[in-house]
């Protein structure tokens, strides 16, 4: 998929375009007049590979690969020669990672390794942006109730160590290589196209179609996670600000306001007339081998460098999802 390209237009590389975050990050670069490019991993089922960006397919440029295809990197860096480099692409789910430590740690450790170094071999005057997350906090609060830059990291799943090996490349790559390469240390952000077995989309999802009656039941795991909620169009904002600071540094973003996965479920499903308790189940299976209970973000740095704040409040962000899935089961509500 592409179109003309003004030469004079910067180039962004995304990595995980089809992504959550790569879609609603190529809308706001494309609104910013960029070329887009970015890579699809090989779906068997062709409706799931570009499902998020069907709509911007006259407008961006994809192709096939792979974060552990070092050669296919090598080629499309080469050729782009993107201005900008953004890496979301990740096996992200935390609980899934404990099932499948050693993919998760190939996709996104050796991943990274593998774009850095195409990107230091064959652009490196681009500017290269790490999606980091507050899962490298894991156990680890300031005595204030915060996490922030200066937080120790103490991870407690496959996901959260692959992250923080991350965060320190970069960091490696940035003082070694002089490179404009940079982290963003975003907390939990969620939307309507979050896949629908992330616990947000889960529960919303689940809780129109027990409205509805196509489900009786929602089991979940630990009622009492508490996260720090936000929307991925905040968050891809701030990604945009941190990849174009006038130095390169690693920033928080968060909205500092905390929910439990049981606050979520009675907000929700009281904006369906239901008491959740009648319907949500705590079920084993989706409990973790190592529970994180509690991360709260402190974006004081963020906001203060580039004046960032978040449109969407947890409420707004549960209603918008809410609203998606009537539409999606009872046609539009407009």
């Amino acid at each position: 998929m592409c179109r003309r390209r003004n030469n004079l237009k910067k180039k962004a590389f995304i990595t995980g375009i089809n992504g959550q975050d790569g879609s609603y990050l190529a809308e706001l670069l494309l609104e910013k007049d960029y070329d887009v490019y970015g890579i699809v991993r090989r779906n068997s089922i062709a409706e799931h590979q570009e499902s998020r960006i069907n709509h911007l397919e006259d407008l961006v440029h994809t192709e096939y690969g792979d974060l552990l295809d070092v050669g296919c990197l090598e080629r499309l860096l080469r050729t782009i020669k993107p201005d900008e480099i953004y890496n979301i692409a990740a096996q992200s789910h935390v609980r899934i990672s404990m099932d499948i430590p050693s993919f998760t740690v190939q996709s996104n450790a050796l991943g990274l390794l593998n774009i850095l170094e195409a990107y230091k071999n064959n652009c490196p005057n681009a500017r290269f942006y790490q999606a980091s997350s507050s899962e490298m906090f894991g156990r680890s609060v300031d005595e204030d109730g915060y996490q922030r830059e200066t937080t120790k990291m103490e991870p407690t799943s496959p996901y959260g160590c692959t992250k923080v090996f991350g965060y320190n490349m970069v960091r490696h790559y940035r003082f070694a290589y002089n490179l404009f390469a940079v982290n963003g240390i975003l907390f939990n952000h969620e939307s309507p196209r979050r896949g629908s077995n992330f616990v947000t989309n889960k529960v919303v999802k689940s809780a129109v179609e027990i409205s509805l009656g196509k489900l009786k039941e929602l089991p979940l795991g630990n009622l009492d996670a508490y996260r720090d909620w936000g929307h991925s169009k905040d968050y891809v904002r701030a990604m945009h600000m941190i990849m174009n600071h006038t130095e390169p540094d690693d920033f928080v973003c968060a909205t500092g306001v905390t929910n439990s996965v049981g606050d979520m479920c009675k907000y929700v499903f009281n904006k369906l007339d239901m008491d959740y308790k009648d319907y949500v189940t705590q079920d084993p299976r989706y409990m973790r081998a190592e529970e994180l209970k509690y991360l709260r973000g402190d974006s004081t740095k963020l906001r203060d460098t580039f004046g960032w704040e978040p449109e969407y409040t947890f409420e707004t962000l549960m209603d918008e999802m809410i609203h998606h899935w009537k539409d999606v089961y009872n046609g539009p509500m407009y």
